[in-house]
């Protein structure tokens, strides 16, 4: 039987996965998704910092990935991100998926040592339940 980890990196895997060539749009969709359950739950400042938190420990795989949009306030708050993967993109995009990837599963890896993985789970299928196959 898979772990809770295995199953939260399996939706993460899958979420990202669900229009192939669209990458960059799926990964600021999912984003703003989860973004939208946990400020209402932890706040603004509470979201910025995890998020700060994951694209750090991603920096040493992903250089290119921590920029200063980590804090930048915009009309969207992920329009650093999306800055950075499209940039990528152009010279790297299997390593674009991969660092999207690798930036939700560390974001959730995160949440789930904080509130636990049922609590974790939950908040990821009512931010995700329309854009994968996961069923309640």
């Amino acid at each position: 039987m898979p772990s809770n980890f295995d199953q939260r990196h399996h939706l993460v895997d899958t979420a990202v996965m669900q229009r192939s060539g669209a990458i960059i749009d799926v990964s600021i969709s999912l984003w703003e998704s989860l973004a939208l359950e946990l400020i209402a739950i932890i706040g603004e400042e509470g979201f910025q910092s995890m998020y700060a938190r994951s694209a750090h420990l991603n920096s040493v795989a992903f250089p290119w990935l921590l920029l200063d949009h980590v804090t930048q306030i915009s009309a969207s708050r992920f329009a650093g991100l999306q800055i950075s993967l499209e940039k990528r993109n152009l010279t790297a995009p299997a390593e674009v998926n991969e660092a999207s990837k690798a930036l939700l599963i560390t974001f959730v890896d995160i949440l789930a040592l904080l509130i636990g993985d049922p609590l974790t789970t939950s908040i990821l299928q009512a931010a995700w339940i329309d854009d994968t196959s996961v069923q309640r």
